[in-house]
């Protein structure tokens, strides 16, 4: 009874996890797909506690997903401090360009 919820509940955080792909194709900006990548990761980490319920083996799964969660965060921080560093590249009409831009020296 408590697999076959986990498994349609699985399904369903799967499945809402197709707007945030969607976001981290289109986005408009870069930091729009980092908010993205960090939603599909918590909701990968919650996919893999309700795997290790339907295997019966949660104590190990839940560790994964601690170290996933963790990995997903400071990944997440690590782009942010990136993306704060580097300056906006605005291209001909004043428009932001989605182009290589040099880093900003720090003071």
């Amino acid at each position: 009874m408590f697999e076959t919820f986990s498994i349609i509940a699985g399904a369903i955080l799967l499945l809402l996890m197709l707007p945030a792909f969607y976001r981290v194709v289109v986005g408009p900006t870069a930091i729009d797909r980092i908010v993205a990548v960090n939603v599909i990761g918590t909701k990968t980490a919650v996919l893999l506690v309700f795997i290790g319920v339907i295997f019966g083996r949660v104590e190990m799964f839940v560790d994964f997903a601690l170290a996933y969660g963790m990995l997903n965060f400071i990944g997440s921080l690590a782009a942010a401090r990136y993306l704060h560093r580097v300056r906006p590249f605005y291209g001909k009409g004043g428009q932001l360009a989605e182009a290589e831009a040099t880093p900003t020296e720090r003071p």
